[in-house]
């Protein structure tokens, strides 16, 4: 079967008064059920003509075409068949058509009665591109009356179409034309003589309820697609934040502020979480003005027995409702953590990125209802974890590069200081060693005080060699930790006599600053190595007497401090005390700046030149004394007014235990 005209068309040219009206699908379906119901709860059997277009539109209404063969036993359907739809005979007839066929592309339904007739007769106006997905958009230009001259003449358009498809139905459609008047010859005598009558309120209130129902079906599909646009605006959002910047600080802003705004009204937490370490305050908050803050809390849901399989497990716990979950109220402690903050519903994502567990991404619902978690909600939130993942490790993957660059930058700067410092360094002693030994070689008979004064400068230059190389072999042995520590209790009082004692005797005393000391007569002993403690003292002094002119003075104090600190035990806080003593080297000599104070105790700082500088060094004493005090539990600075306020070193060191 293939016609070339439009029904449309046709009923048009015999009814020009009536004027096409542009219909919405969802509009065409129910005016098509209002109609359909006026057969379904009436007592009359009206002639009911549909045309689908296509075989898979008649299938979603096929059920209800069943019921309606049960009323009248004049049902004819057509369609474009895309199965075995021709073969379906009982209890309704079914007319197959091309589906080339201008029917494809309309839509009809004729419905003749006794006492009643209406008709819908369109044509497809525009669909849109995506017609599977948007299907309730496609459009239909036509009309449709209760007039029973234009629905009998369309009924006869049809009828003829059908038995053209299908002759042998003949007989059966012209018992359809003598049972509703639609013989050409007593058309117009039928309807004359017959009182036409439609229930208008029944019509109209079935029209409503089909139009309520696909209204309510349309704004719940445009409530979801709302949903879909904010869940793509917020990942889109975050992902753009994490291209734009490697500062995980505003990308966990970010994180929490617009995830709090798609699940308001609701708490959005974002914190590191290691299942090691204890809690630390919450940082990342994004609340719902009116409820309880958490942020400087110590929270995490993560470590909570009742959470921790799951989240070992990769998976997300979602609550519906705290104060109904048997898993909660198991614990009344977490209930009542739960009831405090106004938790109604919790979903708990854990931030993995492959074996590395970085942090947890927590939802508190506080509404009155609780909320059922959906698998979209989850699955949102498991996403937005995975970016927050990746951004940290990013975020860490370029700090480390930094600090790798920082570090090269910093090798490289102590290369160059190196080769220039040593070759400085040892040039100039080997240079004086050569002159004074070449000199004694030369000059035989050079007088005896000359001689012992070239013997002297050579023994000095080379115990200035012999320091510069072991400095250097101090400071390899701390820095790559080869040195084995001996830590005892010893006397500060006897290891500050031993340097003074060798530090006297390689010196000139007219050279040297006065040196006063003021301790206590009751020093306790301290832990530490001997030979560490005798080569920071040995240096300190050295650079106090080195940088001090001989009518100043160099002044040692020592006392004892208790130190306070923080610890943590049995997860509960505890307050210890330790005694520490406390050394200090004060010099009346050139001082340092303020702001180079803590430059001081970089490898190879010298605060002049090295070509410049009026006072040899290499630079490596206080980095050395650093690394020593650190490793033996103390700490180590410098205060300094200024240039010629003279400077103070201290240092600390634990004291040793008293036996028991």
């Amino acid at each position: 079967m293939k016609t070339l005209n439009s029904l449309l068309h046709d009923v048009l040219q015999v009814s020009p008064h009536l004027r096409c009206q542009v219909y919405f699908k969802a509009s065409l379906t129910a005016l098509s059920h209002a109609m359909e119901d006026l057969v379904l709860v009436g007592t009359d059997k009206p002639l009911v003509i549909a045309n689908f277009q296509q075989e898979r539109f008649y299938r979603q209404e096929s059920r209800r075409y069943q019921r309606i063969a049960q009323r009248t036993d004049q049902v004819y359907i057509l369609a474009a068949p895309e199965s075995n739809f021709a073969a379906i005979s009982d209890p309704y007839v079914t007319v197959p058509f091309d589906p080339n066929d201008t029917l494809a592309q309309e839509w009809h339904l004729i419905i003749i009665g006794q006492q009643y007739s209406a008709c819908i007769v369109c044509q497809e106006y525009a669909s849109p591109v995506d017609a599977a997905s948007l299907d309730q958009a496609r459009q239909f230009k036509g009309i449709w009356t209760f007039e029973r001259e234009v629905s009998a003449h369309a009924a006869r358009l049809l009828l003829e179409r059908i038995v053209g498809a299908r002759p042998e139905l003949a007989d059966k459609v012209e018992i359809a034309r003598q049972r509703y008047g639609l013989s050409l010859i007593n058309s117009n005598q039928t309807v004359s003589d017959r009182v036409l009558e439609i229930d208008a309120r029944l019509f109209t209130d079935r029209l409503v309820t089909y139009l309520q129902s696909s209204q309510y079906k349309q704004l719940k599909a445009y409530r979801t697609i709302t949903k879909k646009e904010r869940q793509e605006r917020l990942i889109n959002t975050i992902s753009t934040a994490i291209r734009h910047s490697l500062n995980p600080e505003e990308i966990f802003q970010i994180t929490v502020r617009e995830l709090g705004e798609v699940f308001s009204p609701c708490r959005c937490l974002l914190y590191r979480y290691n299942a090691i370490d204890q809690p630390a305050p919450i940082e990342y908050e994004a609340v719902t003005d009116g409820l309880p803050s958490l942020k400087g809390e110590i929270w995490s849901l993560a470590k909570h027995e009742l959470f921790q399989v799951a989240l070992a497990e990769d998976r997300a716990v979602a609550i519906a409702d705290t104060t109904q979950d048997l898993g909660i109220r198991g614990y009344p402690e977490l209930s009542a953590q739960l009831q405090r903050f106004m938790i109604r519903s919790s979903l708990v994502v854990p931030i993995r990125y492959q074996e590395s567990w970085l942090g947890i991404l927590e939802l508190h619902h506080c509404g009155v209802e609780p909320l059922v978690w959906s698998d979209s909600d989850k699955a949102l939130v498991e996403a937005i974890a995975t970016q927050v993942g990746v951004a940290l490790i990013q975020a860490q993957a370029y700090k480390n590069l930094e600090t790798l660059n920082t570090q090269l930058a910093a090798l490289e700067r102590t290369q160059s200081n190196l080769i220039a410092i040593v070759g400085h360094e040892l040039r100039t002693p080997l240079s004086t060693i050569q002159v004074c030994l070449e000199s004694l070689a030369t000059e035989p008979d050079m007088p005896l005080e000359f001689q012992q004064s070239m013997l002297q400068t050579a023994l000095a230059d080379s115990q200035r060699m012999r320091q510069l190389i072991q400095d250097f072999l101090t400071l390899s042995r701390l820095e790559g930790g080869w040195v084995n520590w001996q830590l005892e209790p010893i006397s500060f009082q006897a290891s500050l006599d031993l340097v003074l004692s060798s530090f006297k005797k390689n010196q000139s005393p007219k050279s040297l600053p006065q040196i006063i000391l003021e301790l206590p007569s009751d020093l306790p002993l301290v832990l530490a190595d001997g030979e560490g403690l005798i080569e920071v003292l040995m240096k300190l002094l050295d650079n106090a007497c080195k940088f001090t002119n001989p009518e100043g003075t160099v002044t040692i104090r020592a006392q004892v401090l208790n130190v306070k600190f923080i610890g943590v035990a049995n997860s509960q806080d505890q307050q210890n005390h330790t005694q520490m003593l406390e050394v200090l080297i004060a010099d009346t000599g050139r001082g340092i700046e303020p702001s180079q104070l803590e430059a001081i105790f970089e490898l190879f700082y010298q605060e002049e030149g090295f070509l410049q500088r009026t006072i040899g060094g290499t630079g490596l004493g206080l980095a050395i004394c650093r690394q020593i005090i650190q490793r033996l539990g103390g700490k180590i600075w410098a205060v300094s007014g200024g240039k010629n306020q003279g400077s103070e070193f201290h240092f600390t060191l634990p004291i040793a235990p008293r036996p028991a």
